[in-house]
């Protein structure tokens, strides 16, 4: 019988958690690689080998995700001896935030040259080292699943018109290895142009071409913006994988679609696109929640995706605009523990990966919206089309033209109450600084000039701590300043734990 842990509350973990939590791998990619291939063949190991020496990178990071991390010993055994001992190999795990990202901060660590992501990945553009991308390979039945997929498009209203409409495949990307069979028997079976786009197997952020690079790789696109139109503009998404932040960030994006799943392992298929309404319903409602803050916390979720620090200062400088105070935190991994250190925060925005921005979990205090969501959040009533975007690029290029309609509602009375759908009554805004204010301005309304006998000047702008601690009921123990009699030092204890000065009687004290 196991011993009893202590309790956990929402406020504070308990200590054992971290060593006595388990991790589900039973249906991971792990389990299913020991019914179907080799570790060689399963973390192509030639391959990798093959790109460390070509490219002669000395010091190469491994990142392994939590339910790999026990073949890291053979992987790093069987690389370590194709590559030889002039290239040093380091295994890196436990990673700040997701194990879909690419962890270069702990890259960073060890100064490496070159990471090699194992597992599933967010395919998140980095900024700093080139990735090889390690993804498994997943069991499909490739016929199975295009007969499948076919049966479920002959079902679709209007399928067999003269208009065709377009079809676009996506999968998770431990079904890389089968795409290309899968999309060739799909065009095949349905008689359609089928859009599909590869994962690059190799991403390297520097502008200029390695020529020691491997050539057969396949590479990542220069851009992605115009392949991100052309998929919104997708009738019909086949998805293949299992149930995941994928399919559901899919789902929110492609709302205009029609979405139907295949599930490899269960070898079956279903529409998914039934439930699309019901997630942006929970999204609309964290929105009208952004709506009524005041006070929002900047969540840096990710240090790795190239764009994430333009994606903050954007943050900040629009949150500023409508005159709400923000505060920048990175906090690692989210659990309601860290967030609930930061009460005074009303709303929180995270700057993650498309993967693991939208946060659902009822635990946390606070809601934590996406950064469109809090553009959404921030223009007028009413103006939200159900349009939903993750990609951080799209989004600031994109706000130029949202601009112009936020420039429009500065004629506004900011005084003006505002009508909220979360608790059905007018609530008037709290406001800090004013449009076009500069540091040191003092025209504020919440803020305080002070000047002492010197003639010194000093300007205090309105505080949302300060504010916030002036408003609770308790703020900590009395100080009582000049009340009670100073403390008389004295003399304190010296040694080691083992044994205090004053722990043993002297030899004199003992004969005494």
């Amino acid at each position: 019988m196991s011993a009893e842990q202590p309790p956990s509350t929402a406020f504070a973990a308990s200590g054992e958690e971290v060593i006595t939590r388990s991790i589900d791998i039973t249906s991971s990619v792990s389990a299913q690689r020991l019914e179907s291939t080799s570790v060689t063949e399963f973390y192509e190991i030639e391959r990798t080998a093959e790109i460390i020496v070509k490219g002669n990178y000395k010091r190469v990071a491994l990142q392994f995700p939590d339910d790999l991390l026990h073949d890291a010993v053979p992987v790093y055994r069987l690389l370590k001896r194709n590559v030889g001992q002039t290239h040093d190999l380091y295994v890196l795990a436990d990673t700040s935030y997701g194990n879909c990202c690419v962890d270069e901060v702990a890259a960073q660590h060890v100064d490496a040259d070159l990471m090699v992501h194992y597992g599933h990945a967010c395919m998140s553009k980095t900024s700093r080292l080139p990735v090889v991308y390690i993804f498994g390979r997943k069991p499909i039945d490739a016929e199975d699943c295009v007969q499948q997929l076919s049966q479920m498009f002959a079902s679709v209203p209007g399928a067999g018109e003269t208009v065709t409409k377009t079809v676009l495949v996506r999968h998770e990307v431990g079904y890389t290895y089968r795409a290309g069979d899968v999309v060739k028997l799909l065009r095949d079976k349905i008689g359609l142009s089928v859009l599909y786009h590869e994962i690059p197997t190799w991403v390297d952020p520097a502008p200029v071409s390695n020529p020691s690079e491997p050539s057969n790789e396949t590479k990542a696109p220069a851009s992605s913006d115009s392949q991100s139109r052309i998929d919104e503009d997708a009738n019909i998404i086949l998805y293949i994988g299992e149930e995941s932040l994928t399919l559901t960030n899919l789902l929110m994006t492609h709302s205009s679609s029609q979405v139907y799943s295949y599930n490899p392992t269960t070898k079956s298929s279903r529409l998914e696109s039934e439930r699309t309404n019901r997630l942006l319903m929970r999204r609309f409602a964290a929105v009208q929640k952004a709506r009524d803050a005041d006070v929002f916390g900047i969540l840096v979720g990710t240090l790795g995706v190239v764009s994430y620090l333009p994606l903050v200062s954007h943050l900040r400088k629009i949150l500023v605009k409508a005159q709400k105070k923000s505060y920048t935190i990175s906090v690692g991994k989210l659990n309601p523990a860290k967030l609930g250190n930061f009460m005074e925060i009303e709303c929180f925005v995270l700057a993650a990966c498309p993967e693991n921005s939208v946060i659902e979990s009822k635990e946390f205090y606070r809601p934590i919206v996406t950064p469109y969501e809090l553009e959404v959040a921030l223009q007028a009533e009413g103006t939200w089309s159900g349009r939903y975007m993750l990609d951080f690029g799209r989004l600031l290029a994109e706000y130029d033209s949202r601009n112009d309609t936020l420039n429009e509602e500065e004629d506004r009375d900011p005084d003006q109450p505002t009508f909220s759908l979360v608790t059905g009554k007018y609530r008037q805004a709290r406001r800090f600084g004013a449009p076009g204010l500069s540091d040191g301005d003092t025209s504020s309304p919440d803020t305080l000039v002070l000047r002492n006998q010197d003639g010194t000047m000093t300007v205090l702008p309105g505080n949302a701590a300060a504010q916030y601690l002036q408003s609770r009921s308790f703020r900590g123990l009395e100080a009582r300043v000049g009340e009670d009699t100073p403390s008389i030092l004295e003399q304190g204890r010296s040694g080691i734990a083992r044994g205090y000065t004053d722990d043993h009687p002297t030899n004199d004290e003992s004969h005494a």
